[in-house]
């Protein structure tokens, strides 16, 4: 689960090939902003996961690591 969030996070932030890791700060290290946020939960819903973006908290979504236990 957490490489499939890793693939999705790559494709919407631009980043190389094995740069973002399962603990990798996504907002500190400038991986995710708001509207990374948004095109995240898009993508997971296009995977059949659902989330509340209303609901979620900055800290949930934090690194790859994080959000895999989530939507476990």
């Amino acid at each position: 689960m957490t490489d499939k969030i890793i693939d999705i996070l790559t494709d919407i932030s631009g980043a190389d090939e094995g740069e973002i890791l399962a603990d990798t700060e996504l907002f500190e290290e400038g991986v995710l902003d708001s509207f990374g946020l948004v095109q995240l939960v898009v993508a997971l819903e296009g995977e059949g996961y659902k989330l509340d973006l209303a609901e979620l908290d900055r800290s949930q979504v934090s690194t790859p690591a994080k959000i895999a236990q989530l939507l476990q």
